[in-house]
């Protein structure tokens, strides 16, 4: 089984070393995993004057999944747009058709305390952020820079961006909804902005059509305001969640701080052919890259979802998934989810921490 595997920037490199530590301790048991190492976002540029080169690419279409660190350093953003580090992300997502970005926000009981919301209100969370990834408004065309060309300001500069969807976008990621709703807990909640704007009536209305196909599954619709509060209020009311690619990069992120933080948080973006590229949801922090202090958990996370999603491994994913509870059990815990009580540990610690747990 071939793995791309590409650190980025900031504390890419270092968490990622730890999640290749995990999978090498996996393989021990067995499975003949390949690790092939390729340059991506600003660390890219530096070496080849572009975020994503071609052989990055080609390594990546061709490797049975992708395990992607974090890219973007603040040195580069004075860049021309289409060279800056954060453009990998989106060219890999549209070059290998990851259309479907599914992100789990577990809190781990051990954690209860580190979120920030009151423990009786967060406890037992266990929610599934199903986000279509390569449409809506940050792929649609046109937008761009032009002179207003009528209403008040005609004559000033604007910016625009377009919100679009095709039907057979909406029904895809609608498919993986349901069926994962359907493997869950049997509910699915849409969330949209109807009210508003045309795109995201159209999505109400197909996700709708395809809930016929799924009558096992209950299905509700809320807008994104709606949804935004409902995840601070009371987020055990959700079990999976599907929107489009904006709302859902903003309601993620939230979701992700109900788990006490962001780096606990794994993703997978996953294409037709079940191929998956795998990714913590944070980003770079390139303010801390290189002290050994972030948080390697939702990397190691991501390559177990790597295990059950591309590699046809979920008894492996469940155990490493069992090894980070089992390393915070002990009371290990880095900056970002360390409390009273508990001992502080950096990057390479809680990785060992987690290799251990495995036997």
């Amino acid at each position: 089984m071939k793995i791309a595997v590409l650190p980025g920037d900031g504390i890419g490199p270092e968490i990622v070393a730890e999640a290749v530590k995990v999978l090498e301790r996996i393989a021990a048991d067995g499975f003949d995993f390949t690790f092939e190492f390729a340059p991506v976002g600003g660390a890219a540029y530096a070496q080849t004057g572009h975020p994503l080169p071609d052989s990055t690419l080609r390594l990546a279409r061709d490797a049975d999944a992708v395990l992607f660190g974090a890219v973007g350093d603040w040195k580069y953003d004075q860049l021309e747009r289409a060279l800056r580090p954060e453009q990998a992300i989106l060219g890999l997502r549209k070059n290998l058709g990851l259309f479907a970005n599914l992100r789990p926000a577990i809190l781990y009981p051990e954690l209860a305390g580190a979120s920030s919301l009151k423990p009786e209100v967060v406890s037992g969370l266990d929610i599934l952020i199903v986000r279509e990834l390569t449409g809506d408004i940050y792929f649609g065309q046109p937008r761009g820079r032009r002179r207003s060309p009528d209403g008040a300001f005609a004559g000033e500069q604007e910016a625009f961006d377009t919100m679009r969807y095709t039907r057979p976008e909406i029904e895809r990621i609608a498919h993986v909804a349901f069926k994962a709703a359907r493997g869950r807990g049997k509910r699915l909640t849409s969330v949209d902005k109807a009210n508003v704007l045309e795109t995201f009536q159209f999505w109400k209305d197909v996700v709708t059509e395809v809930h016929a196909e799924y009558p096992d599954v209950e299905l509700d619709h809320m807008y994104v305001d709606n949804a935004a509060m409902q995840l601070v209020r009371a987020p055990k009311r959700f079990d999976v969640v599907v929107t489009g690619n904006m709302f859902g990069d903003i309601l993620s992120d939230e979701a992700a701080m109900l788990t006490g933080s962001i780096g606990m948080l794994p993703s997978a973006s996953l294409n037709e052919k079940g191929q998956g590229l795998y990714e913590p949801s944070h980003g770079s922090a390139p303010d801390i890259a290189g002290q050994g202090i972030a948080n390697p958990l939702a990397t190691i996370l991501s390559a177990a979802m790597m295990l059950r999603h591309s590699l046809g491994l979920p008894e492996q994913a469940q155990r490493i998934e069992a090894a980070v509870q089992t390393a915070l059990a002990q009371g290990l815990r880095t900056a970002d989810i360390h409390a009273p009580g508990t001992e502080k540990v950096g990057t390479a610690r809680m990785g060992d921490a987690v290799v251990a747990a495995l036997g």
